[in-house]
């Protein structure tokens, strides 16, 4: 089969589209003819050397996909070949064919192409999982997403508007709040001219964001604290601003304030917090909207998996909305 292959860690050119060896459908997993993948940001922390590869997962890049199923392994229940699907994936996306847990399945939601699809399952999980299943965002909370034209931030805007919390986000041009306002979002901030702290104090009389969803890491971490009202919970799931910063206690104390820092793809398949566990409560709890239209996949473009190195440059220069889809031929 063919896939997106790298020549060693380095820019977007490393990149290239060659013949690669079949993926084996193991116990437990399913092959998936792969009609769409997804670019995040780990992949491009990948191509750089940045993100080692899981152990047992492919040397691919992608992290998402959505196809057809082809093949169904042993002890596998509830999937026949044929399904129309879109999966999380530990890697191997950009391919023309993935293996894929069966328990990382989720089925293409009605009233959504199958290609668009693959926008869904990164997004949704990384959500539901740390916005609602740990940071416990509820009805009436001031949430406050960085990047909210990003595949994340749109996701994150959707369903936390949906779940009734009063949404805040940052993003860097007047064109991208405007779309974050169309998804709902009621604070808009352009962290090129504003300090997003001081803005979400005035906005809300003082009172902060209940939770925040930080894809910065390192650079944003003293003011997301500050940005936290009493009690708040601050996820970080990104280090596009580093790794290191110092972290005030006694301000954390005070705020009786909480930190927590995930990942998606390291997580185990099973077990509490593992991504089984994540992908059957997106399907419970996020599929039903999705399905009705009140949360939708945002998608900026697709491009072919051999332009994959344009895709990631588009990426870098953090001028699209919402997701990039790389799709086979």
């Amino acid at each position: 089969m063919r896939a997106v292959t790298t020549s060693g860690p380095g820019g977007p050119d490393v990149l290239g589209w060659g013949e690669v060896p079949d993926p084996v459908c193991g116990p437990g997993e399913v092959l998936v003819d792969v009609a769409a993948s997804a670019v995040n940001r780990a992949d491009l922390m990948q191509r750089q050397g940045h993100y080692p590869v899981p152990p047992g997962a492919s040397p691919v890049l992608g992290l998402e996909c959505s196809g057809v199923v082809a093949e169904v392994g042993a002890d596998v229940v509830g999937w026949s070949v044929g399904d129309e699907v879109c999966a999380l994936l530990a890697g191997g996306g950009y391919a023309e064919r993935v293996a894929v847990p069966a328990t990382q399945l989720l089925p293409r939601p009605s009233g959504v192409e199958l290609a668009t699809a693959a926008a869904l399952p990164e997004v949704t999980c990384t959500v539901w999982s740390n916005v609602f299943m740990l940071a416990g965002l509820r009805r009436g909370d001031v949430f406050l997403v960085h990047g909210g034209s990003s595949g994340i931030g749109t996701m994150a805007i959707q369903l936390a508007v949906r779940a009734g919390a009063r949404v805040a986000t940052t993003a860097g041009s007047p064109e991208k709040l405007a779309f974050c306002r169309e998804l709902g979002a009621e604070v808009t901030i352009d962290y090129r001219q504003e300090d997003f702290v001081e803005r979400l104090r005035a906005a809300t009389g003082g009172h902060g964001a209940d939770v925040v969803l930080d894809n910065m890491g390192a650079k944003y971490l003293a003011r997301n604290v500050d940005a936290l009202a009493t009690g708040g919970r601050l996820v970080v799931i990104g280090l596009q601003g580093g790794t290191r910063a110092e972290l005030d206690l006694g301000r954390l104390l005070a705020k009786r304030a909480t930190v927590h820092a995930t990942a998606l793809r390291s997580r185990p398949l099973d077990g509490p917090g593992g991504k089984a566990e994540i992908v059957a409560a997106v399907r419970h709890e996020v599929w039903p909207d999705v399905e009705r239209g009140v949360v939708r996949p945002i998608v900026d473009r697709r491009l072919p998996m051999s332009r994959a190195a344009e895709a990631h440059a588009l990426l870098e220069s953090s001028t699209h909305i919402g997701k990039v889809l790389l799709v086979p031929g």
